[in-house]
Protein backbone atom coordinates (compact mmCIF):
# COMPACT_ATOMS: atom_id res chain seq x y z
CA UNK A 1 0.00 0.00 0.00
CA UNK A 2 3.47 2.41 0.82
CA UNK A 3 4.43 1.63 -2.65
CA UNK A 4 1.43 2.06 -4.29
CA UNK A 5 1.27 5.73 -2.64
CA UNK A 6 4.86 6.54 -3.33
CA UNK A 7 4.29 5.70 -7.18
CA UNK A 8 1.07 7.82 -7.06
CA UNK A 9 2.65 11.10 -5.50
CA UNK A 10 5.56 10.63 -7.96
CA UNK A 11 2.96 10.51 -11.09
CA UNK A 12 0.75 13.35 -9.56
CA UNK A 13 4.30 15.63 -9.60
CA UNK A 14 4.92 14.98 -12.84
CA UNK A 15 1.81 15.58 -14.33
CA UNK A 16 0.26 18.20 -12.53
CA UNK A 17 0.41 20.33 -15.05
CA UNK A 18 -2.03 18.51 -17.31
CA UNK A 19 -5.39 17.94 -16.53
CA UNK A 20 -6.01 14.83 -14.23
CA UNK A 21 -8.05 11.93 -15.11
CA UNK A 22 -10.84 10.87 -13.08
CA UNK A 23 -9.13 7.23 -12.47
CA UNK A 24 -6.51 9.59 -11.17
CA UNK A 25 -8.56 11.28 -9.14
CA UNK A 26 -10.04 8.32 -7.33
CA UNK A 27 -6.91 7.26 -6.76
CA UNK A 28 -5.61 10.05 -5.31
CA UNK A 29 -8.73 10.45 -3.29
CA UNK A 30 -7.99 6.30 -2.17
CA UNK A 31 -4.88 7.02 -0.93
CA UNK A 32 -5.42 10.14 0.61
CA UNK A 33 -7.30 8.09 2.78
CA UNK A 34 -4.97 5.68 3.76
CA UNK A 35 -2.83 7.11 6.74
CA UNK A 36 0.55 7.94 6.32
CA UNK A 37 3.73 6.66 8.10
CA UNK A 38 5.14 8.97 10.32
CA UNK A 39 8.27 10.65 8.90
CA UNK A 40 11.66 10.81 10.90
CA UNK A 41 12.90 13.75 13.27
CA UNK A 42 15.21 15.99 11.88
CA UNK A 43 18.12 16.62 14.28
CA UNK A 44 18.07 19.87 15.99
CA UNK A 45 21.62 22.30 16.06
CA UNK A 46 23.22 22.13 19.76
CA UNK A 47 23.77 25.59 20.74
CA UNK A 48 27.13 27.27 20.57
CA UNK A 49 28.51 28.04 24.08
CA UNK A 50 30.51 30.93 24.45
CA UNK A 51 33.69 29.92 26.14
CA UNK A 52 35.95 32.89 28.15
CA UNK A 53 39.41 32.63 29.57
CA UNK A 54 40.85 35.13 32.59
CA UNK A 55 43.60 37.24 30.72
CA UNK A 56 47.16 36.28 31.47
CA UNK A 57 49.04 38.24 34.29
CA UNK A 58 52.36 40.01 33.07
CA UNK A 59 55.40 38.65 34.67
CA UNK A 60 56.99 41.07 37.17
CA UNK A 61 60.00 42.41 36.19
CA UNK A 62 63.34 42.12 39.15
CA UNK A 63 63.30 45.40 39.80
CA UNK A 64 61.29 46.53 42.04
CA UNK A 65 57.39 47.96 40.97
CA UNK A 66 56.14 51.13 42.37
CA UNK A 67 52.51 49.90 42.02
CA UNK A 68 51.96 47.66 44.60
CA UNK A 69 48.48 46.23 43.35
CA UNK A 70 48.85 44.80 39.85
CA UNK A 71 45.08 43.30 39.45
CA UNK A 72 43.74 47.22 38.76
CA UNK A 73 47.01 47.36 36.28
CA UNK A 74 45.66 44.75 34.01
CA UNK A 75 42.37 45.64 34.51
CA UNK A 76 42.78 48.93 32.80
CA UNK A 77 45.23 47.68 30.39
CA UNK A 78 42.27 45.61 29.55
CA UNK A 79 39.57 47.33 27.23
CA UNK A 80 36.22 47.02 28.47
CA UNK A 81 33.71 44.76 26.92
CA UNK A 82 31.18 46.51 24.46
CA UNK A 83 27.69 47.03 26.05
CA UNK A 84 25.70 45.15 24.48
CA UNK A 85 27.73 41.68 24.52
CA UNK A 86 25.96 38.71 25.73
CA UNK A 87 26.28 37.11 29.15
CA UNK A 88 28.73 34.49 29.37
CA UNK A 89 26.37 32.01 30.16
CA UNK A 90 24.04 33.09 27.08
CA UNK A 91 24.91 31.66 23.82
CA UNK A 92 26.17 33.87 20.93
CA UNK A 93 23.66 34.91 18.42
CA UNK A 94 24.08 36.26 14.42
CA UNK A 95 23.64 39.65 15.68
CA UNK A 96 25.89 39.51 18.49
CA UNK A 97 29.08 38.56 16.76
CA UNK A 98 28.33 41.40 14.39
CA UNK A 99 29.78 44.11 16.89
CA UNK A 100 33.03 42.69 17.26
CA UNK A 101 34.43 44.34 15.01
CA UNK A 102 34.08 47.34 16.65
CA UNK A 103 36.84 46.67 19.35
CA UNK A 104 39.69 48.57 20.13
CA UNK A 105 41.86 48.76 17.21
CA UNK A 106 46.24 48.47 17.85
CA UNK A 107 48.41 51.54 17.50
CA UNK A 108 51.51 51.13 14.72
CA UNK A 109 54.62 51.69 16.61
CA UNK A 110 57.34 53.95 14.70
CA UNK A 111 61.35 53.31 15.59
CA UNK A 112 63.57 55.93 14.66
CA UNK A 113 66.23 55.31 11.77
CA UNK A 114 69.83 53.80 13.31
CA UNK A 115 72.38 55.64 11.27
CA UNK A 116 75.54 54.69 11.72
CA UNK A 117 78.48 57.41 13.88
CA UNK A 118 80.51 59.53 12.34
CA UNK A 119 83.77 60.31 13.48
CA UNK A 120 82.84 63.43 14.02
CA UNK A 121 79.86 62.14 16.71
CA UNK A 122 83.06 60.52 18.73
CA UNK A 123 84.93 63.33 19.16
CA UNK A 124 85.59 63.74 23.15
CA UNK A 125 84.76 67.34 24.94
CA UNK A 126 88.57 67.09 25.98
CA UNK A 127 90.47 67.87 23.10
CA UNK A 128 87.93 68.25 20.35
CA UNK A 129 89.56 70.87 18.55
CA UNK A 130 92.85 69.02 18.26
CA UNK A 131 91.15 65.61 16.75
CA UNK A 132 88.93 67.73 14.22
CA UNK A 133 92.07 69.41 13.29
CA UNK A 134 93.40 65.74 12.84
CA UNK A 135 90.22 64.58 10.63
CA UNK A 136 90.70 67.22 8.74
CA UNK A 137 94.43 66.61 7.44
CA UNK A 138 93.30 62.86 7.20
CA UNK A 139 90.39 64.36 5.04
CA UNK A 140 92.35 66.27 2.99
CA UNK A 141 94.92 63.51 2.54
CA UNK A 142 92.08 60.85 0.74
CA UNK A 143 91.18 63.29 -1.36
CA UNK A 144 94.63 64.38 -2.78
CA UNK A 145 95.41 60.32 -3.03
CA UNK A 146 91.94 60.22 -5.32
CA UNK A 147 92.90 62.80 -7.56
CA UNK A 148 95.66 61.45 -8.15
CA UNK A 149 95.27 57.98 -8.51
CA UNK A 150 91.56 58.72 -10.54
CA UNK A 151 93.03 62.03 -12.33
CA UNK A 152 90.17 64.13 -11.14
CA UNK A 153 89.85 67.64 -12.43
CA UNK A 154 87.46 70.05 -11.33
CA UNK A 155 86.20 72.86 -12.73
CA UNK A 156 86.76 71.55 -16.46
CA UNK A 157 85.00 73.09 -18.76
CA UNK A 158 84.30 71.06 -22.04
CA UNK A 159 84.13 73.33 -25.23
CA UNK A 160 81.34 73.08 -27.48
CA UNK A 161 82.06 70.66 -30.07
CA UNK A 162 83.46 71.57 -33.17
CA UNK A 163 84.60 70.02 -36.54
CA UNK A 164 88.15 69.67 -37.12
CA UNK A 165 89.79 71.09 -39.91
CA UNK A 166 92.00 68.20 -41.43
CA UNK A 167 95.11 69.60 -42.40
CA UNK A 168 96.41 68.64 -45.65
CA UNK A 169 100.08 67.94 -46.29
CA UNK A 170 101.20 70.69 -48.76
CA UNK A 171 102.81 68.87 -51.72
CA UNK A 172 106.63 70.23 -52.50
CA UNK A 173 106.99 71.71 -55.74
CA UNK A 174 108.48 69.67 -58.27
CA UNK A 175 111.99 70.77 -58.93
CA UNK A 176 114.64 70.47 -62.10
CA UNK A 177 116.91 68.03 -61.79
CA UNK A 178 119.94 70.58 -61.09
CA UNK A 179 118.11 72.70 -58.65
CA UNK A 180 117.21 68.91 -57.10
CA UNK A 181 120.73 68.25 -56.57
CA UNK A 182 121.51 71.55 -55.01
CA UNK A 183 118.76 70.88 -52.58
CA UNK A 184 119.98 67.21 -51.72
CA UNK A 185 123.86 68.90 -51.42
CA UNK A 186 122.47 71.63 -49.41
CA UNK A 187 120.39 69.62 -46.68
CA UNK A 188 122.97 66.37 -45.86
CA UNK A 189 124.53 67.61 -42.64
CA UNK A 190 125.80 64.12 -41.40
CA UNK A 191 129.33 63.42 -40.52
CA UNK A 192 130.07 61.29 -42.93
CA UNK A 193 129.42 60.81 -47.16
CA UNK A 194 126.01 60.06 -47.76
CA UNK A 195 124.44 58.42 -50.85
CA UNK A 196 122.51 60.28 -53.51
CA UNK A 197 119.59 58.01 -53.84
CA UNK A 198 116.84 58.04 -56.55
CA UNK A 199 113.27 56.24 -55.73
CA UNK A 200 111.34 55.91 -58.53
CA UNK A 201 107.72 55.03 -58.65
CA UNK A 202 106.60 53.16 -61.75
CA UNK A 203 102.68 52.86 -62.72
CA UNK A 204 103.10 49.45 -63.70
CA UNK A 205 101.60 45.61 -62.21
CA UNK A 206 104.41 44.27 -60.26
CA UNK A 207 102.08 41.26 -60.33
CA UNK A 208 102.14 40.67 -64.19
CA UNK A 209 105.63 42.38 -64.84
CA UNK A 210 109.32 42.97 -63.94
CA UNK A 211 111.65 45.17 -64.11
CA UNK A 212 115.20 44.83 -63.35
CA UNK A 213 118.68 45.58 -64.92
CA UNK A 214 122.46 46.71 -64.69
CA UNK A 215 124.53 49.24 -65.31
CA UNK A 216 127.78 51.22 -65.13
CA UNK A 217 127.79 54.47 -63.75
CA UNK A 218 129.93 57.06 -65.68
CA UNK A 219 131.52 58.42 -62.71
CA UNK A 220 130.96 55.53 -60.16
CA UNK A 221 128.97 55.02 -57.05
CA UNK A 222 131.83 56.02 -54.32
CA UNK A 223 131.40 53.20 -52.82
CA UNK A 224 134.18 50.80 -52.02
CA UNK A 225 132.72 46.73 -53.27
CA UNK A 226 133.98 43.58 -51.98
CA UNK A 227 133.76 41.24 -54.46
CA UNK A 228 133.80 37.45 -54.15
CA UNK A 229 134.33 35.08 -56.93
CA UNK A 230 133.89 31.24 -57.92
CA UNK A 231 136.39 30.12 -59.83
CA UNK A 232 138.87 26.91 -59.73
CA UNK A 233 142.38 26.62 -61.45
CA UNK A 234 143.25 29.34 -64.06
CA UNK A 235 140.34 31.15 -63.63
CA UNK A 236 141.10 32.04 -59.79
CA UNK A 237 144.35 32.86 -60.70
CA UNK A 238 143.06 35.27 -63.24
CA UNK A 239 140.17 36.76 -60.51
CA UNK A 240 143.12 36.77 -58.21
CA UNK A 241 145.26 39.20 -60.32
CA UNK A 242 142.35 41.13 -61.15
CA UNK A 243 141.78 42.33 -57.81
CA UNK A 244 138.54 40.23 -56.34
CA UNK A 245 138.67 40.21 -52.41
CA UNK A 246 137.52 36.17 -51.84
CA UNK A 247 138.60 33.87 -54.69
CA UNK A 248 137.67 30.29 -54.40
CA UNK A 249 135.86 26.79 -55.68
CA UNK A 250 134.21 23.94 -53.97
CA UNK A 251 136.84 24.77 -50.97
CA UNK A 252 134.48 27.92 -50.36
CA UNK A 253 130.96 26.30 -51.23
CA UNK A 254 131.57 24.27 -48.09
CA UNK A 255 132.91 26.83 -46.09
CA UNK A 256 129.85 28.96 -46.80
CA UNK A 257 127.86 26.11 -46.18
CA UNK A 258 129.40 24.99 -42.75
CA UNK A 259 129.64 28.66 -40.97
CA UNK A 260 126.33 30.66 -43.68
CA UNK A 261 128.81 33.76 -43.22
CA UNK A 262 129.17 35.65 -46.09
CA UNK A 263 131.24 39.29 -46.23
CA UNK A 264 130.95 40.41 -49.73
CA UNK A 265 128.72 43.06 -51.52
CA UNK A 266 128.72 40.89 -54.90
CA UNK A 267 129.41 37.64 -56.36
CA UNK A 268 130.70 36.30 -59.62
CA UNK A 269 131.07 33.17 -60.93
CA UNK A 270 132.13 31.53 -63.97
CA UNK A 271 130.07 29.47 -66.27
CA UNK A 272 131.39 25.92 -64.76
CA UNK A 273 130.96 27.12 -61.05
CA UNK A 274 128.10 28.04 -61.51
CA UNK A 275 126.17 24.41 -61.28
CA UNK A 276 128.40 23.77 -57.74
CA UNK A 277 126.27 26.59 -56.14
CA UNK A 278 123.05 25.04 -55.73
CA UNK A 279 123.92 23.74 -52.35
CA UNK A 280 124.13 27.87 -51.15
CA UNK A 281 122.11 28.96 -53.51
CA UNK A 282 119.21 29.59 -50.57
CA UNK A 283 122.28 31.55 -48.71
CA UNK A 284 122.78 33.42 -51.37
CA UNK A 285 119.04 34.76 -52.17
CA UNK A 286 118.96 35.79 -49.10
CA UNK A 287 121.18 37.98 -49.36
CA UNK A 288 120.49 39.31 -52.83
CA UNK A 289 124.10 38.31 -53.95
CA UNK A 290 123.11 34.39 -56.08
CA UNK A 291 125.23 35.03 -59.55
CA UNK A 292 122.46 35.43 -62.51
CA UNK A 293 123.35 35.94 -66.42
CA UNK A 294 120.95 38.14 -67.01
CA UNK A 295 122.90 40.56 -64.43
CA UNK A 296 126.01 39.62 -66.05
CA UNK A 297 127.53 38.37 -62.66
CA UNK A 298 127.71 34.52 -64.64
CA UNK A 299 130.44 35.17 -66.83
CA UNK A 300 134.00 34.08 -67.99
CA UNK A 301 135.30 37.64 -69.15
CA UNK A 302 136.45 37.93 -65.10
CA UNK A 303 138.70 40.80 -65.86
CA UNK A 304 136.37 42.98 -67.33
CA UNK A 305 133.26 42.14 -65.16
CA UNK A 306 136.03 42.96 -62.02
CA UNK A 307 136.76 46.15 -64.24
CA UNK A 308 133.20 47.17 -64.43
CA UNK A 309 132.34 46.94 -60.61
CA UNK A 310 135.62 49.12 -59.51
CA UNK A 311 134.12 51.28 -62.53
CA UNK A 312 130.44 51.77 -60.14
CA UNK A 313 128.56 48.74 -61.82
CA UNK A 314 124.73 49.03 -60.18
CA UNK A 315 122.32 46.74 -60.43
CA UNK A 316 118.26 47.41 -59.85
CA UNK A 317 115.07 45.89 -59.40
CA UNK A 318 111.74 46.37 -58.60
CA UNK A 319 109.88 45.76 -55.20
CA UNK A 320 106.53 44.62 -54.50
CA UNK A 321 105.30 48.22 -54.19
CA UNK A 322 106.58 49.22 -57.67
CA UNK A 323 109.61 51.09 -56.72
CA UNK A 324 113.13 51.43 -57.36
CA UNK A 325 115.76 52.12 -55.55
CA UNK A 326 118.99 52.96 -56.20
CA UNK A 327 122.12 54.79 -55.66
CA UNK A 328 123.67 57.09 -57.97
CA UNK A 329 126.46 58.27 -56.34
CA UNK A 330 128.26 60.30 -53.45
CA UNK A 331 126.95 63.94 -52.24
CA UNK A 332 131.22 64.58 -52.27
CA UNK A 333 130.89 64.10 -56.05
CA UNK A 334 130.16 67.78 -58.29
CA UNK A 335 126.53 68.52 -59.77
CA UNK A 336 127.76 67.77 -63.02
CA UNK A 337 128.85 64.09 -62.34
CA UNK A 338 125.53 63.68 -60.20
CA UNK A 339 123.35 64.69 -63.03
CA UNK A 340 125.34 62.44 -65.96
CA UNK A 341 125.03 59.39 -63.17
CA UNK A 342 121.36 60.42 -63.14
CA UNK A 343 120.80 60.22 -67.03
CA UNK A 344 122.89 56.98 -67.32
CA UNK A 345 120.55 55.68 -65.08
CA UNK A 346 117.13 56.50 -66.53
CA UNK A 347 118.61 56.01 -70.08
CA UNK A 348 118.90 52.25 -68.31
CA UNK A 349 115.64 52.52 -67.04
CA UNK A 350 114.02 52.92 -70.46
CA UNK A 351 115.58 50.04 -72.02
CA UNK A 352 114.01 47.82 -68.98
CA UNK A 353 111.15 48.99 -69.82
CA UNK A 354 108.21 45.97 -70.38
CA UNK A 355 107.03 45.79 -74.33
CA UNK A 356 103.49 45.59 -73.34
CA UNK A 357 102.92 49.60 -72.26
CA UNK A 358 101.46 51.50 -74.76
CA UNK A 359 101.52 54.84 -74.90
CA UNK A 360 102.07 57.71 -76.95
CA UNK A 361 104.80 59.24 -74.75
CA UNK A 362 107.99 56.77 -73.60
CA UNK A 363 107.34 58.30 -69.59
CA UNK A 364 103.75 58.43 -69.85
CA UNK A 365 102.15 55.60 -67.94
CA UNK A 366 105.39 54.23 -66.80
CA UNK A 367 107.34 56.52 -64.52
CA UNK A 368 104.85 58.09 -62.02
CA UNK A 369 107.08 60.50 -60.16
CA UNK A 370 111.26 60.79 -59.17
CA UNK A 371 112.69 61.18 -56.21
CA UNK A 372 116.44 62.06 -55.02
CA UNK A 373 117.46 62.52 -51.78
CA UNK A 374 120.79 61.61 -49.60
CA UNK A 375 121.32 58.97 -47.01
CA UNK A 376 119.52 61.10 -44.16
CA UNK A 377 118.22 63.62 -45.69
CA UNK A 378 114.58 65.01 -47.47
CA UNK A 379 113.37 63.75 -50.65
CA UNK A 380 112.72 66.22 -54.08
CA UNK A 381 110.25 65.64 -56.70
CA UNK A 382 112.43 66.42 -59.60
CA UNK A 383 110.23 67.24 -63.25
CA UNK A 384 110.19 64.28 -66.07
CA UNK A 385 111.22 67.08 -68.73
CA UNK A 386 114.53 67.65 -66.65
CA UNK A 387 115.08 63.45 -66.73
CA UNK A 388 114.14 63.58 -70.04
CA UNK A 389 116.74 65.84 -71.16
CA UNK A 390 119.31 64.40 -68.93
CA UNK A 391 119.02 61.15 -70.47
CA UNK A 392 119.16 62.50 -74.01
CA UNK A 393 122.42 64.51 -73.01
CA UNK A 394 123.98 61.30 -71.80
CA UNK A 395 123.32 59.40 -75.04
CA UNK A 396 124.71 61.74 -76.95
CA UNK A 397 128.15 61.67 -74.88
CA UNK A 398 128.59 57.94 -74.01
CA UNK A 399 126.56 56.40 -76.83
CA UNK A 400 127.55 57.56 -80.40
Amino acid sequence: MAALKLLLSSARRHCSHLHPSPFLRSLTSQSDQIPSPPEPLKPQPAPIQPVSYAPKPKQHSSSPDPDPDPAPQSAQTQPPPPSHAPPHDSPWTREDARFVKDGPSITPVSYPARVAPLPEDKVSEEGGDARQGELEKEKQRIEQSRRRVFRVEENVVVPFPTFLKVEKKERKPILDLMEAIRQVKATAKCNFDETVEAHVQLGIDAKRNAVRGNMTLPHGSGKVVRVAFFAEGADADEARAAGADIVGGVDLVEEIASSRKLNVDKCFATNEMVMRLAKIARILRERGLMPDRKLGTVTNDIAGALQKVRQGHIEYKMDRTSIVHVGLGKVSFTEEYLRENVGAFMSSLLLAKPTGLKKSSKYAGYINSFHICSTMGSGFPVSIQSLSKAADNYNKMHLK
